[in-house]
């Protein structure tokens, strides 16, 4: 479980995130949404203990990060996909990245299998597509079998096979009881995958609450689109007309 309590950070002058509070919950797939800006990243990257808070708190799984006995088996992260030295294999960065956590190297090719790369496992990953790479990436937090796992934009770079592969993982490790926090602009898997969504806007929270009732807010003919839009109307830093006149 992810649990973030007022939490706010500043730039100098900027607020990045302001009083933002929600929960994930072990068992559920939620998705923290937003427009470019809106603060996602900088919530993650606070989450991961990458940015101290300004104010506020976050808990994972009872405790602060820190505080944690065995973190990575505890929460995981995946948020970029480029962390890697371009003449390891897939199997020598995944091994190198287990042994850095404390976990047995074997795990390496469980993952590997996990995210549909053992057949590239031996390539150097600087030969890697932008969505082998994002696998990598996913296949990274899976290490040590974590009971939360976050994800920053896990679909970008991934063709149709692979978006579909992402939404039975995700789903999948949902099933088992896992705590997933994934932020995305992909609003159709969201609307097929999510059970909780949360969305962001200039640095604060806007809406929390379930897919199933976001969307019931939606109109048709694309639901969580339409209610997506009315939420972040007036949050959107910059806009164009597109082909209006």
């Amino acid at each position: 479980m992810i649990e973030v309590t007022g939490l706010s950070k500043s730039f100098g002058k900027k607020e990045a995130a302001k009083d933002v509070t929600f929960r994930a919950e072990p068992g559920a797939l939620t998705y923290l949404l937003g427009p470019n800006g809106a603060g996602k990243t900088t919530v993650l990257r606070m989450i991961a203990g990458l940015s101290r808070p300004s104010s506020g708190t976050i808990s994972i799984n009872g405790s602060r990060l820190r505080a944690l006995p065995d973190v990575k088996r505890e929460i995981s992260f995946c948020l970029g996909a480029f962390v890697r030295n371009p003449n390891h294999t897939g199997r020598q960065h995944l091994r190198w990245q287990a042994r850095l956590a404390g976990i047995d190297t074997a795990d390496a090719d469980r993952v590997l299998e996990l995210v549909g790369l053992s057949d590239v496992a031996k390539r150097p990953t600087g030969k890697y597509s932008y969505g082998m790479l994002q696998r990598l990436g996913i296949a990274t937090a899976l290490l040590g079998d974590p009971r939360t796992i976050v994800l920053d934009e896990p679909a970008n770079g991934l063709d149709v096979e692979g978006t579909l592969w992402l939404r039975d993982l995700l789903t999948g490790l949902a099933n088992e009881g896992k705590c997933l926090l994934v932020a995305s602009h992909s609003l159709s898997e969201v609307e097929i995958n999510a059970s909780w969504v949360i969305i962001m806007g200039q640095g604060r929270v806007l809406s929390n609450t379930s897919r199933d009732e976001i969307v019931a807010a939606g109109t048709e003919p694309r639901r969580l689109e339409s209610a997506y839009l009315d939420i972040t109307r007036n949050s959107v830093e910059y806009a164009g007309t597109g082909g209006a006149r």
